[in-house]
């Protein structure tokens, strides 16, 4: 789909939306949060990013591949952890 598209705006109580068509959603990425931001006289809108998504699933590939999976140092107690930490 191209070219410019003509829509109402539609009230929801004191605010007000458009429709966007569905072949503009998919074009655009957008799923379902987006950040919008005024510029002159247009609204932007584009989807949120998530800058660090995929990184938990990049890591556990990672540990998986390097079959490591435990701390990186031994665990050492203190003399606090043995007589001052009470549950």
């Amino acid at each position: 789909m191209s070219g410019t598209i003509r829509t109402r705006l539609v009230k929801f109580g004191n605010s007000q939306g458009i429709r966007i068509p569905k072949l503009l959603l998919e074009q655009s990425g957008i799923q379902s949060e987006v950040e919008i931001e005024v510029e002159g006289n247009r609204l932007i809108i584009r989807p949120v990013s998530h800058p660090r998504a995929g990184w938990e699933a990049a890591i556990d590939a990672e540990i998986a591949k390097s079959g490591d999976e435990g701390l990186l140092d031994d665990e050492t107690s203190t003399q606090w952890d043995e007589t001052e930490w009470q549950w």
